[in-house]
């Protein structure tokens, strides 16, 4: 089981500065799953519990000289600590910028290595940062569990192709900031969130308590997938009733998700996506957010990264 290679500039920007600081508030933990062609961070695949969260990179979208070999198809997976994972590459970026220089400059070589700690009998495994300047090297190792067995591989590659599913409707919300702020003043009023999402372009989302109800309403959002004209007898109706008819019809969908859960999908904005579309999965299974990349200077979709997440539904909803 083997695996090298050289984290790329654009790679080490596009980790440092935007993925790592995001996935690192979804969670402690995540698999780091290795293929020929792609890199992908995972949270919560395998325990089912709390927001999914995947982050894919092709191959060449972070890396230069890449190598993996394995027996099971070249595919490579472990846990690894994403603050560790983060802090690493955060040092070896510093240290390249201050000691690089010469023909090697800023090569921040990664790596799968076994060493034996102090204080240990056996070797443990590390994912280890090499930073390779003019005239020394800077290594960090970075702890990983012990690599994902050939089972374990094919749970969480099962698990990977089952949480690729979009739902039929998606509606791009342009202003994640807005929603983020009401979704913070949310969270003082309850724990669960209603959020439903139409043919129409309408996402609404609202809490209850038995003292009060706090909502917000998005209209006329673009829509990917299904949709279907607005009703014009709902237009002088409250966001309610629009939203209770629509589902009535079978024109929306509603779950109902964690505030939390809620809350915490919207830290993918440190990743920096260009859009954001929302969905309800078939028979409300689950909220899908899905952030879209644009290739640098374009509004084309740029293919070699994509992220989203799944939010747990708290009750079967409305389909």
């Amino acid at each position: 089981m083997k695996f090298k290679a050289f984290l790329t500039e654009h790679g080490v920007n596009l980790l440092e500065r935007r993925f790592l600081p995001a996935l690192d508030k979804m969670g402690k933990i995540c698999h780091l799953f290795l293929t020929r062609d792609h890199a992908i961070f995972l949270h919560n695949l395998l325990n089912g519990d709390g927001v999914q969260c995947i982050a894919q990179f092709r191959k060449e979208a972070l890396f230069d000289d890449y190598r993996i070999s394995s027996q099971n198809e070249d595919r490579i997976a472990f846990a690894i600590d994403v603050s560790l994972l983060l802090r690493a590459v955060r040092s070896s970026v510093s240290i390249c910028t201050e000691f690089g220089n010469g023909p090697s400059a800023n090569r921040l070589q990664i790596k799968l290595v076994k060493k034996l700690p102090l204080n240990c009998t056996q070797p443990m495994p590390f994912l280890t940062f090499e930073t390779k300047g003019y005239k020394s090297a800077v290594i960090q190792d970075v702890p990983i569990s012990k690599p994902l067995s050939r089972a374990q591989v094919l749970e969480l590659q099962t698990a990977l192709e089952l949480a690729q599913d979009i739902p039929q409707t998606l509606v791009q919300v342009p202003e994640l900031n807005q929603l983020q702020n009401f979704v913070e003043r949310m969270k003082q009023v309850g724990d669960m969130l209603n959020v439903s999402i139409s043919k129409y372009g309408d996402l609404h989302v609202q809490i209850s308590t038995t003292l009060i109800t706090l909502g917000a309403e998005f209209r006329k959002l673009l829509v990917i997938g299904e949709q279907a004209e607005a009703p014009s007898d709902d237009r002088n109706q409250s966001a309610q009733t629009r939203s209770e008819r629509a589902i009535s019809r079978g024109d929306a969908q509603r779950v109902q998700v964690s505030v939390k859960h809620f809350s915490r999908s919207l830290h993918c904005h440190l990743a920096k996506p260009d859009c954001t579309f929302y969905g309800i999965a078939p028979q409300g299974s689950c909220l899908t957010v899905i952030f879209q990349f644009f290739i640098p200077g374009t509004h084309q979709t740029d293919k070699s990264i994509s992220l989203h997440c799944r939010l747990p539904v708290l009750d079967p909803g409305s389909s």
